[in-house]
């Protein structure tokens, strides 16, 4: 069972109350050790920023840059994860628990209603594509984590918009490692890692399920008992295990600096018959010629990953399947020998009956092989005859396919009328880059100002192709009967310019603007132009705070900004009009052929950018030769010509419903992070990390418009969700409930908010959001001579979480309406509704949390085989509690639905790490 503790100061936001005492003590002991700290010369940290670097101390924009050693330690199968709850204004939750699963990732919240939320991501400068591949979960799962060498993470506009048309949800910056001259290094890390379940959903137990049938079903109901005690879900969940193994040579051969990296990686997920086997080769190169004024960086990249997917919907199968029925029968030999619920008078399959949660995994095959190639070279080259100017020229390809197949076998009740099925599928993906620019930095001491100018052109292409894959059944039929062929394409053209100015080492300057031109825009909506600018003072370095002994670094930021939103996440040309395939109803016959038809597709000819203008203020702080150190931002982002689905009247275009600019949406926010070393010696080394975020969306104008969204299971095309005007994005739309004196929820009694004497729509109302009040995350590492202990903890604060699980099951609805039986969740026992309250508030629950993401310690043996060689012994537990008052299996579901999860599992991993 997962942990589930009454944790009060969550729910009234004392957390920071409770850390306070902690961070005083670490005060104390600062200013104890402050004589060492004299004697410790900080190296001023260089982060990479859009097409270029910059040292930290010269940063005008929001920018949080997270190094290989501040990584979450244990079993990481995704990049996404190195930095979870490391960085303040992100957040990171993982979709689900299955291996290489892939992660839902927010810079200082959404920007959009339709369009995709995602940040940028740029892997050693290439732009990635946002939508993955087919056969893979989770694009960033294709990279090998133990090749990242850092993570930086452009949040406001004045740092990110000269990435113009895909800045406005921020950019991650991926840096992999790099090769270093010199004489021959290996590395070799191993890890094996053990994965369990945290628990299971509250359903009855079948002693528990025969009494409620006895006493509320009717007899035709009560026959259908079984004689069994079967627990569905600890059937299909198992003990898992994984192994990640990771090999890099690195070195210099004649001036030629290379690294060289393999890794491999097979995990087994929690539900049966899941797996990932993962393999990743890596080459970097980094030859300087031309007396080092030529320097040359080649990444090359390559992945090849085999999934066996477990059956979408085996988990909701397992909560509702009849606990009095067995597993296997020996009668059932016409259905692999699995129990499943059968027509009375035919004995074949019942087609609305659950089907038998272990036959829809072992006689179900959904198998994907993917492959991808992400590599690039980058020429800088720094004139002879002018050194201040070099030319920067970066060609790049990322190139996926997949292929996959999803067998049923002809004896899976799943697929018994059409003898089995077999579906086939493939899939290409090229995304070309080519971009080059010219940047002049330099120092005029004469009048104290450093000058860096720096102006260049993109073009990126993106090519997908999918063949036609019909699902072929065993009686010779095909589903659909005809298709054809996709293809689609995009191209985005861009020229960006920056200057860089810094006058007297404190006084900074920071103007940027992009030019986009998009091919999913028509020629008159295609061009956008995004500008930003950036201000800061360096006050450390002024007179009245150059030689304090207690401010180390003090500077103010001010940006602004804007961004736009070109990745409209519904085809490639929404504004062309265009012909479509009907559905089947619409099949015309000729004889004894039936032939497709073509309908006209809706379309907006004036579609354009959604596009996101930023402020902020910023303040970067450090104590006591950056003892402490820090940042506190304010923010607020305004997006407007919000893309999303709207209704439109009958007869006013081709379809009833479509997209468009609709609206406007803001967001404001406070983010904070605080470093702290708290102590500092030879043998004993404590440093803690903290990071709070508050921000608050809403929605300011939709043209009139509401919006329903948020889909539940329980009611056919039944929505819990609304984008209203004024109000949060997604918040819930449900009925007020009423309670008797006891505080029991009374069945179908609602507050009747207009007064009318009538329960109806009209007094459904807009009740909490998903999205939290306040994100905590902290982390904290002791180092003891050769023995290092690690934690990492984030906490979610405000957010609420419609408990679908229990509104569509905490009822008698199993028992009553079908001709077969469901199991009924826990939460029937509190309420005893006879039927689905799917709208009642009462299902809304704060999902707060408290989370320990990461519990390692480690071993160094130094000198282990020789005085170069090192060895390292770690252990480490994930996800080992949760806190929470939320009655579900897990209150971390980012759009907050809880319906059927796949939950995240607790995993144990020891390992070393050998450096020779």
């Amino acid at each position: 069972m997962s942990v589930n503790l009454k944790y009060t100061y969550v729910k009234e936001n004392k957390f920071i109350l409770k850390v306070a005492p902690f961070f005083l003590l670490a005060g104390s002991m600062l200013h104890a050790q402050q004589s060492d700290s004299l004697k410790t010369k900080n190296i001023e940290e260089v982060v990479v920023i859009g097409y270029g670097t910059k040292k930290k101390s010269d940063l005008t924009g929001s920018i949080t840059a997270i190094s290989s050693k501040d990584f979450n330690e244990g079993s990481i199968n995704s990049a996404d994860q190195l930095i979870q709850g490391k960085a303040s204004g992100v957040q990171i939750a993982t979709n689900s628990g299955a291996p290489g699963a892939g992660a839902t990732i927010r810079i200082r919240g959404g920007s959009s209603l339709t369009a995709l939320n995602d940040p940028l991501i740029v892997i050693d400068g290439v732009p990635v594509d946002n939508q993955g591949i087919s056969g893979a979960s989770n694009a960033l799962a294709l990279i090998n984590p133990n090749d990242i060498e850092s993570f930086n993470i452009l949040k406001d506009a004045s740092a990110s918009a000269i990435y113009g048309a895909r800045a406005a949800n921020g950019v991650i910056i991926i840096t992999t490692k790099k090769g270093t001259s010199g004489k021959l290094k290996a590395n070799y890390t191993t890890t094996t890692s053990v994965y369990e379940k945290m628990g299971e959903i509250d359903m009855l137990s079948p002693d528990q399920f025969r009494n409620v049938v006895m006493q509320k079903a009717d007899p035709s109901y009560q026959a259908l008992l079984g004689n069994a005690n079967t627990n569905w879900q600890d059937k299909i969940y198992q003990t898992a295990v994984g192994f990640d193994n990771s090999i890099s040579l690195s070195g210099g051969i004649k001036g030629l600096p290379y690294r060289l990296s393999i890794g491999y990686l097979n995990q087994d997920g929690i539900i049966r018959t899941n797996n990932i086997e993962r393999t990743t080769a890596s080459l970097n190169l980094n030859p300087k010629l031309f007396d080092k004024h030529l320097d040359i960086n080649f990444n090359l990249k390559g992945t090849y990953v085999e999934n066996r997917f477990k059956e979408d919907g085996v988990v909701g199968a397992a909560v509702v399947f009849d606990p009095t029925k067995p597993v296997y029968d020996s009668s059932y030999s016409n259905y692999g020998g699995y129990w499943e619920w059968l027509n009375a008078s035919t004995h074949e399959p019942n087609t609305n009956g659950t089907k038998n949660p272990m036959s829809m995994l072992n006689q179900r095959w959904d198998l994907s092989y993917v492959r991808r190639v992400l590599g690039n070279v980058q020429f800088d080259y720094k004139m002879h005859f002018l050194p201040e100017l070099r030319a920067n020229l970066n060609l790049g390809l990322d190139y996926s396919d997949s292929n996959g197949n999803t067998t049923v076998l002809p004896t899976a009740a799943m697929a018994y009328y059409q003898k089995g099925t077999y579906r086939r599928y493939t899939q290409e993906k090229k995304n070309k880059l080519l971009e080059f620019y010219l940047n002049y930095t330099k120092n005029f001491e004469s009048i104290k100002s450093l000058i860096d100018v720096t102006a260049g052109y993109s073009y990126q292409d993106w090519q997908r192709t999918e063949p036609f894959a019909p699902t072929l059944n065993g009686d010779g039929t095909q589903n659909p009967l005809t298709g054809i062929d996709f293809f689609t394409q995009n191209t985005l053209l861009s020229y960006f310019a920056r200057l860089n100015y810094t006058f007297n080492d404190r006084y900074l300057l920071t103007a940027s603007v992009r030019r986009d031109a998009s091919s999913r825009f028509s020629k008159d909506a295609r061009v956008g132009y995004f500008p930003a600018f950036a201000l800061a003072w360096r006050m450390d370095k002024e007179a009245f705070l150059r030689d304090s002994n207690t401010i180390s670094t003090m500077k103010l930021r001010l940006g602004w900004g804007q961004t736009g939103q070109q990745e409209i996440n519904n085809g490639d040309y929404p504004y062309l009009p265009k012909y479509v395939i009907s559905n089947g109803g619409a099949m015309y016959q000729i004889g004894d052929e039936f032939y497709n038809t073509y309908r006209p597709a809706g379309y907006d000819k004036n579609i354009k950018w959604e596009t996101t203008t930023t402020k902020n203020i910023g303040l970067d702080f450090g104590f006591l030769h950056e003892r402490i150190s820090g940042a506190v931002d304010l923010f607020e982002k305004k997006s407007e010509d919000l893309i999303s689905f709207v209704t439109v009247p009958a007869g006013a275009n081709l379809t009833n419903m479509i997209l468009t600019n609709i609206g406007d949406m803001r967001n404001r926010g406070i983010e904070a992070n605080i470093n702290v070393k708290a102590i500092k010696s030879d043998n004993l080394n404590w440093d803690m990390s903290f990071n709070v975020t508050h921000y608050k969306s809403e929605i300011t104008n939709l043209n009139g418009n509401q919006l329903m969204v948020g889909g539940i299971g329980g009611g056919t095309g039944s929505t819990i969700q609304i984008q209203s005007q004024g109000f949060m994005p997604n918040m819930f739309y449900v009925y007020q409930q009423v309670y008797d004196n006891n505080g029991k929820p009374i069945e179908g009694v609602y507050v009747d908010q207009n007064n009318d004497g009538v329960i109806n729509s009209s007094d459904l109302y807009k009740y909490k959001s998903p999205a939290p009040d306040v994100l905590l995350g902290f982390s904290t590492r002791l180092a003891y001579k050769n023995w290092d202990l690690g934690l990492a903890m984030r906490a979610s604060i405000g957010n609420y979480v419609y408990n679908n699980v229990a509104s569509q099951y905490g009822n008698l609805q199993g028992i009553a309406n079908n001709s077969y039986l469901q199991n009924i969740h826990q939460n029937y026992l509190e309420t005893g509704f006879n039927r689905g309250q799917y709208f009642s508030d009462y299902y809304v629950e704060n999902a707060s949390f408290l989370r320990m993401d990461n519990i390692n310690v480690g071993y160094n043996f130094p000198n282990f085989i020789s005085d170069s060689s090192r060895l390292r012994v770690f252990g480490s537990v994930q996800n080992a509690f949760i806190i929470t008052k939320y009655s579900g299996l897990d209150p971390e579901v980012f759009n907050g639905i809880d319906n059927n999860l796949y939950q995240r599992p607790r995993v144990y991993s020891v390992g070393f790490n050998f450096q020779f």
